[in-house]
């Protein structure tokens, strides 16, 4: 039986599950550097993951509704940007809205629609491939195109943060925003940029699991990843490779409860569903507090 777990599907299964949280998680990277809190990872997941469906739907190219996605994602974003950093709004308070707005929405549409509240019909979907590099490595077997964006926007991300003077400018603007203001460097505007940046990663991420992993959208089908990934941002430090190390851990965790079900293992389904939630609950409890926050997370700034 061992055999039948650790397996190529296992591993294949693993980076489809970790791809919307490694996307999540690089989101609320994003954001935070800068010193703005995102809570409204799950909406703007949501969102991404509706419009990526109904585009599809409509236009018969998933394509077409990655992009869509995408884009419904940034104005998610653009969103939280105005009401906590024009408005100087509560930052928390703002995400948790967006996820109340966004989880709303879609019921108006599907019933309008498609007379349906739960869910669209099937639509236009982006099927597995093997690539590059990847092609040398056997037991990965065919990826999504979306996960091998999600590898690729990792390693830009850590360049781009890191090793880019915007990127400094992002972090500067994260720890001592008024310090970076008296050098030229306009707060406001890394700001606006990071956090619509942070809302288009969230809605690719949600693009993936409607055009790519389910090929509909259904209420709920985002299911706390937003969190989840919120989770592993915490647990990868706000770092674009501890992000991706953290997603697929969680990755992991979910991939391994769907093969323990399909081998019959003998321990109750309830708790194999509950355990991804259950890894997310132990790392929260052993790492929040013990990472370094940017010294204006979640602090608006008020120039002058």
């Amino acid at each position: 039986m061992i055999f039948q777990i650790l397996s190529t599907a296992l591993i294949v299964s693993t980076l489809g599950m970790a791809t919307p949280l490694i996307l999540g998680a690089l989101s609320g990277a994003f954001s935070e550097t800068t010193g703005v809190i995102n809570l409204g990872i799950e909406g703007m997941m949501i969102s991404g993951a509706f419009a990526a469906a109904a585009v599809a739907l409509l236009t018969s190219s998933a394509w077409l509704g990655v992009i869509c996605g995408v884009l419904f994602g940034g104005v998610m974003g653009l969103l939280l940007a105005v009401m906590s950093i024009k408005f100087k709004a509560n930052q928390s308070v703002v995400g948790v809205g967006l996820n109340i707005f966004a989880a709303g929405i879609p019921a108006l549409f599907l019933q309008y629609y498609w007379g349906s509240p739960g869910r669209t019909p099937q639509c236009a979907s982006i099927g597995n491939v093997r690539i590059g590099i990847f092609e040398k490595i056997p037991i990965i077997g065919e990826l999504n195109p979306i996960t091998y964006i999600a590898l690729l926007l990792v390693i830009l991300s850590h360049y781009l943060i890191f090793h880019t003077p915007f990127g400094l400018r992002m972090r500067a603007v994260g720890h001592h925003p008024k310090a970076a203001d008296t050098v030229g460097v306009n707060v406001f505007k890394v700001r606006y940029i990071s956090v619509i940046t942070s809302g288009m990663l969230a809605g690719l991420a949600g693009a993936y699991l409607s055009v790519a992993q389910l090929s509909m959208y259904s209420d709920g089908m985002v299911a706390g990843r937003g969190f989840i990934a919120l989770a592993a941002m915490i647990f990868g430090k706000r770092r674009p490779i501890g992000c991706l190390l953290a997603g697929l851990l969680f990755g992991f965790a979910e991939a391994l409860q769907m093969t323990l079900q399909a081998v019959g293992v003998p321990v109750p389904s309830d708790f194999l569903l509950m355990s991804p939630y259950i890894v997310t609950l132990v790392v929260l409890v052993l790492f929040v507090g013990k990472t370094i926050d940017p010294g204006a997370n979640g602090k608006p700034y008020v120039k002058g």
